[in-house]
């Protein structure tokens, strides 16, 4: 298929319907509005349905009711409608509903601002509802990224019947840049073929989809139920991406996003203007976490340091000194509030953590 060039919230709108996923419910919140002004229009032309809640919270109590009929059912916000939502997202892990939740980051906390930032990884990755659960979280680093994420977070989803999220920042949800999709793009998928979906008891015992379970031995038992779901998660999907790995390393930073688009620049050309080698390791499944991939580097002997470098005052660093388990120091850099470091800033923290003068 010959490649068109596209917004990345548009984009991912396209994808979504790409995957078959004709059933959204949104709220309108910047930077990711152009989702929903992309799907009032698209989704008609496939036979889907776009509701407009009238808030966030709305929107997590329909994901909830609509995900139980079995179709692929998704919404897309940003930070502080996503906070909103999250006791429903606590609520369909507890009773097993597949969606996908998409989150184009502004800054925080609070309301914060609608520039880039990467404020919410605590969010995504640790729960930010109550209870024993995870999302299963995916990070994009360039438009077509947020594509191919967006069609495997429904595969995702459905597979482990679990909330699967993707979280990009402004620059993912607003750049244009060229993008495929595949040639044939997926039918709604049929409930009646599920055998867990609420699609009307004719012919069969009845279903009952739920979050509640006021015995303790049932309650102990989904909850170990939804653990060994996400040990199968750390198992089979983790996902990352290493750059310019070499025995030559002094230094190996971590990020992710579009941030470690501008780290590749910045590896680039401190590599050919002052010699100095630095390796890159990009996690793409931020939950499940590449931390044993992530220890392998780390402990290379060439390895003096690894550097985590992220579009907030550090979130992803607490992983990285987890799963480095003290092998080698840790250091921190970034900034937050929508300030994007560039490729200068990057070498200059590659320098300051080498302690080379310049």
């Amino acid at each position: 298929m010959a490649k068109k060039l596209m917004k990345g919230n548009e984009a991912i709108g396209e994808a979504a319907v790409c995957a078959g996923a004709l059933n959204y419910f949104a709220y309108p919140i910047t930077p990711q509005s152009e989702v929903a002004e992309y799907l009032c229009w698209r989704l008609p032309e496939v036979g889907g349905a776009f509701v407009q809640a009238e808030s966030e919270v709305a929107v997590g109590n329909m994901l909830f009711g609509a995900a139980c009929s079995g179709k692929r059912v998704f919404t897309t916000s940003s930070s502080p409608g996503i906070s909103l939502m999250q006791e429903a997202i606590s609520y369909m892990a507890g009773a097993h509903l597949p969606v996908v939740l998409i989150n184009i980051m502004r800054g925080g906390p609070g309301l914060g601002g609608i520039l880039p930032a990467q404020s919410d990884y605590f969010q995504a990755t640790k729960g930010g509802g109550h209870g024993d659960y995870r999302t299963l979280v995916l990070a994009p680093a360039s438009v077509q990224e947020a594509v191919d994420l967006t069609i495997l977070a429904f595969d995702l989803a459905d597979k482990y019947r679990n909330p699967v999220m993707i979280i990009g920042d402004a620059m993912i949800g607003q750049m244009m840049e060229s993008v495929e999709f595949p040639e044939k793009y997926r039918e709604q998928n049929d409930p009646a073929e599920s055998d867990w979906a609420l699609n009307g008891a004719k012919g069969r015992e009845s279903r009952i989809l739920k979050s509640l379970y006021l015995d303790p031995e049932k309650l102990d038992e989904n909850s170990f139920m939804l653990a060994n779901k996400y040990d199968m998660m750390k198992k089979d999907e983790i996902r990352y991406e290493l750059y310019n790995i070499s025995e030559k390393n002094r230094l190996l930073v971590v990020s992710y996003g579009t941030m470690s688009r501008v780290i590749q620049t910045a590896i680039d050309e401190i590599g050919e203007e002052e010699g100095i080698s630095v390796g890159l390791m990009r996690p793409i499944t931020l939950y499940p976490f590449p931390g044993q991939q992530l220890y392998d580097e780390a402990v290379k002997p060439n390895i003096e340091k690894v550097l985590s470098i992220e579009m907030s005052v550090g979130q992803m660093v607490e992983d990285v000194e987890r799963f480095v388990r003290g092998k080698k120091p840790v250091e921190f850099s970034g900034r937050t509030g929508g300030i994007v470091p560039t490729p200068d800033d990057v070498k200059g923290y590659i320098r300051k953590s080498l302690g080379i003068e310049k």
